[in-house]
């Protein structure tokens, strides 16, 4: 049965790898991104969530049946605070109504095996009371110190963090809407390009995400979870950041976590 998606981040990396699989399958996709797509938004802004809010709504009739928050940004820029923490969060929050409308309604949005990296937490917990001045005061206040590097680290620990508070609300379970988040390792994408076809930031980059089965990932090969974690097929995942990162999480954290 064809299903309706919202998929952010379409144009490049993950998003156009998961949105051009859904279409083959013959799922309607409503894409979003800063170019090239269906619904040009910037994330980092308040107007930008909005118009997508209200571009969603227009081009899907009302009703989505999934959502899949992949845009986002590398980098030591307190920008990188607005799209990857504050611009996911609004896309899900926005467009639960559209999903309430849905069938079989499911979400899930990208965080990152640098989720489990040291993170500021200034950052991180700024985020997570909504309060965007201070989580971007914050930020800044690393890049001074030196430290901008847990930037996006701990975005994507605070985009897991609301995902694990959120998805048992009732609004989401009670609502019988699935939302979770995956962890991929470094996929090979045009935000990690710059990194990875530098010989020394390329040793840096694999210290950092250790993935012993088959290395660097392509973004055709997350697409795949991401499909099923929208699909009707998953009942009961709620509430998990789903790692998929070629073992990163088990070298990194071993069984410490159990």
């Amino acid at each position: 049965m064809s299903r309706t998606y919202l998929v952010t981040g379409a144009a490049s990396g993950i998003g156009k790898a998961t949105a051009t699989r859904l279409k083959e399958q013959g799922h309607a996709v409503i894409g979003a991104d800063l170019k090239d797509a269906d619904i040009v938004a910037d994330l980092a802004t308040a107007d930008g969530r909005a118009h997508l809010v209200e571009r969603a709504g227009e081009l899907s009739g009302g009703r989505l049946d999934a959502v899949i928050a992949s845009a986002g940004l590398a980098g030591f820029a307190p920008r990188v605070v607005s799209v990857n923490y504050f611009g996911a969060v609004a896309t899900l929050e926005g467009l639960r109504p559209l999903l309430a409308a849905g069938t079989d309604p499911r979400a899930v949005v990208i965080s990152s095996v640098a989720s489990v990296h040291p993170h500021d937490t200034a950052v991180a917990e700024a985020a997570l009371t909504g309060d965007e001045e201070a989580a971007l005061a914050a930020a800044r206040a690393a890049v001074d110190r030196g430290e901008g590097y847990a930037i996006y680290g701990s975005t994507k620990a605070a985009v897991a963090r609301w995902v694990r508070r959120t998805a048992v609300t009732a609004d989401w379970a009670g609502a019988g809407i699935p939302l979770n988040a995956i962890a991929p390792g470094t996929v090979a994408t045009p935000m990690t390009e710059p990194m990875l076809t530098s010989p020394d930031l390329r040793k840096i980059v694999d210290e950092a995400i250790p993935m012993p089965l088959h290395g660097h990932a392509r973004p055709a090969q997350i697409a795949p979870l991401l499909d099923w974690l929208t699909s009707p097929e998953n009942h009961l995942v709620t509430g998990q950041v789903v790692f998929i990162d070629g073992g990163a999480d088990a070298v990194l954290r071993g069984d410490g976590t159990w």
